[in-house]
């Protein structure tokens, strides 16, 4: 098993703490050291040649040396017996925790700070940090300590979801949970529509089930078929967890947000700059926004 530390940033903000909660748990399950890091939040226009100014960069660098030291303690509170390692970043807190994550088996971060500053930090970054973070990186939230037993995998393209596929076995076996894959179909032709009762308006025109809306979407047998296939290669590995496949037209994020509420963990893969039709970002950014669970965003490998 790698020794690689599991990395969360911290700000001192509640949601921080959150995290910090969800990681101590996560490196307990996996056997992995804890890493806590902080970043102090420079302005942009900060110079160290006035008083003033190395005032305020001392007050930021204690803040955030404050912030490290609560985030133990509240570690500590939770797992006695699990030291965790901490750290004060420099820089940028975008680039600090990409660089952070460099030799991390996973990185989390809070939805959002508590604060104007906080929001700064575990708000923005955290989004950037969710496309750009070489490992796993979990976005944690309050609902986080709800008990579903349920973990939850966004399958976009059967075909390439093994790295997704295989964090969310591994979590779902770890946690003794169930596992529902979800396949959501966005886009289709409109002739794929299954064709309801026509209605003639009193005009006498007709118009079909699919200008109306009463169609009903098509079943698609072969995205179940691939989903199928690409999730007996991990049940394989993984044949104590319980499995579900659901395919489901929607859009993507509102499902998976939807879904979520349910779940413990909503895990989903990072392919690249786009995924079908839909840039990867226009699916994340609400997901992150609406989820009701922490998300884990995978790399892929491939």
């Amino acid at each position: 098993m790698s020794s690689k530390p599991i990395v969360v940033g911290t700000d001192g903000s509640d949601q921080a703490l959150i995290a910090v909660e969800w990681a101590t748990l996560e490196a307990v399950r996996r056997r992995l050291p804890l890493r806590i890091v902080a970043v102090p939040l420079m302005p942009s226009r900060m110079h160290a040649t006035s008083a003033s100014p190395v005032t305020v960069a001392h007050y930021l660098r204690e803040n955030a040396i404050q912030a490290i030291d609560t985030a133990t303690r509240r570690a500590k509170e939770l797992v006695p017996e699990h030291t965790p390692e901490n750290k004060l970043l420099g820089g940028a807190p975008a680039a600090a925790l990409i660089e952070a994550a460099k030799d991390a088996s996973m990185l989390v971060v809070g939805a959002h700070g508590g604060s104007a500053l906080g929001a700064m930090v575990l708000g923005s970054v955290s989004r950037y940090a969710a496309l750009h973070a070489p490992c796993p990186i979990v976005v944690a939230r309050q609902e986080s300590m709800a008990a579903h037993g349920k973990v939850v995998a966004g399958v976009a393209d059967p075909a390439h979801a093994d790295d997704a596929l295989a964090f969310a076995f591994e979590e779902a076996a770890m946690r003794h949970s169930r596992l529902t894959a979800v396949h959501v179909v966005y886009q289709f032709p409109i002739e794929a529509y299954r064709p309801g009762p026509e209605i003639t308006l009193a005009d006498g025109t007709v118009l079909s089930s699919v200008e109306t809306g009463a169609a009903e979407p098509p079943t698609d047998d072969g995205a179940s078929a691939e989903l199928a296939t690409a999730v007996a290669r991990w049940h394989d590995k993984y044949p104590q967890v319980r499995v579900r496949r659901d395919v489901v037209w929607g859009h993507p994020a509102r499902v998976l947000a939807d879904y979520s509420s349910r779940a413990d963990l909503l895990v989903i893969g990072r392919h690249g700059p786009a995924e079908g039709e839909l840039r990867l970002g226009a699916i994340q950014h609400p997901v992150l926004a609406h989820a009701h669970s922490p998300v884990a965003i995978i790399p892929s490998t491939h």
